[in-house]
């Protein structure tokens, strides 16, 4: 089943491309969308279109900030029907368990898992799309939408160590440092936002227990009409889990609140198994890995789970035809050449 967002996760992308002088019409046509569909949020568009809407825009725009520009000006009304249960939330804690619990009524590919490390809490996101693609665009527009949720709840309260991000650093920070306004850190081994401990508990004045009561009777209400996908589900918990070393199936159960042999069972029922699954993953990961110049092999290897390099390089020969190093220099070799007018390949201008 092909999986649907709201229009409503493009909010300010027709904004953007007016500000920065770009006609999106052809980059629309090209993933089968129209500007009536994006103005229209409660419409429902496939994800695969949104996320490569993005890239492609970031590209013939020549904004390598294009995701952030856009959620630079959001607003928790943007949340659609859950924005009224968000705002009546007790603790920023509270707030983002509603946001994985109906993350199907606002964007089913986005994946969240809360990790809390002593008086730390890392704030994990990740894209998932349902073919392999690029996602720099739609990654920083999702953590920087939930940067800005939570400055919402918390106001002057809210003060995160660093922001992460697994790509490279952009030529200009600016918007970045303006955005966020905290440490950032590029190529790391993660996506999302550290903040201390205390962050998650600190009360809302806003909240009213009755809104919140009323607000999650009416969404409980929606759930029915929301169909959802097991093996997507678990393709989202293994994006987060992997590089954390514990996408293993009892954790990955656990994380769908179910045990191991249910997780199987309905596993079946849609035609795979857990490492068909996990193998998946790890060939979209590894892709975007060996893309990171400040990624070691070895770093690499251990992000998806191998304790050895040698099993990884293995894994890697078996799925690509040749070992990691190889597909990383033929990579490098051909980010130095392009093609010009004619169709011959020249090399590019330093």
């Amino acid at each position: 089943m092909t999986k649907l967002v709201r229009a409503a996760v493009l909010t300010n992308y027709l904004e953007v491309t007016q500000y920065l002088g770009f006609n999106p019409r052809d980059v629309l046509a090209a993933v089968g969308l129209s500007r009536a569909q994006l103005q229209a949020p409660e419409h429902r568009i496939q994800i695969d279109a949104a996320v490569r809407l993005l890239e492609d825009s970031a590209t013939a725009s020549g904004c390598q900030t294009f995701g952030l520009s856009m959620a630079e000006s959001r607003q928790l009304s943007d949340f659609g029907v859950v924005s009224l249960l968000l705002s009546h939330q007790r603790t920023l804690r509270d707030a983002l368990q509603v946001v994985v619990d109906y993350r199907h009524l606002m964007n089913d590919s986005l994946a969240i898992f809360i990790e809390e490390a002593g008086k730390m809490v890392i704030i994990r996101e990740e894209v998932v799309t349902e073919t392999p693609m690029p996602s720099r665009q739609a990654t920083e527009l999702a953590i920087g939408v939930m940067f800005r949720l939570c400055s919402a709840l918390l106001g002057s309260h809210w003060h995160p160590y660093s922001v992460n991000f697994m790509h490279q650093a952009p030529d200009n920070l600016h918007l970045h440092r303006r955005l966020f306004g905290c440490k950032l850190e590029f190529g790391s081994e993660f996506n999302g936002i550290v903040c201390p401990d205390i962050s998650l508990d600190m009360t809302n004045p806003n909240a009213d227990p009755a809104m919140a009561r009323y607000a999650q009777s009416y969404l409980d209400s929606l759930q029915g009409h929301e169909g959802t996908s097991m093996l997507f589900e678990v393709r989202k918990a293994i994006y987060l889990l992997l590089p954390m070393g514990r996408a293993t199936i009892e954790q990955v159960a656990q994380s769908q609140g179910m045990n191991v042999r249910t997780l199987q069972r309905r596993l079946k029922d849609d035609g795979c198994a857990f490492n068909d699954v996990i193998n998946d993953v790890r060939r979209d990961l590894v892709l975007r890995y060996l893309d990171n110049p400040n990624y070691s092999l070895s770093r690499i290897a251990d992000m998806l789970g191998y304790s050895m390099a040698s099993s990884f390089t293995r894994w890697f020969i078996s799925q690509f035809g040749m070992p990691p190093a190889t597909w990383r220099a033929q990579k490098q070799g051909a980010a130095k050449v392009q093609v010009d007018a004619v169709g011959q390949v020249v090399p590019k201008e330093t």
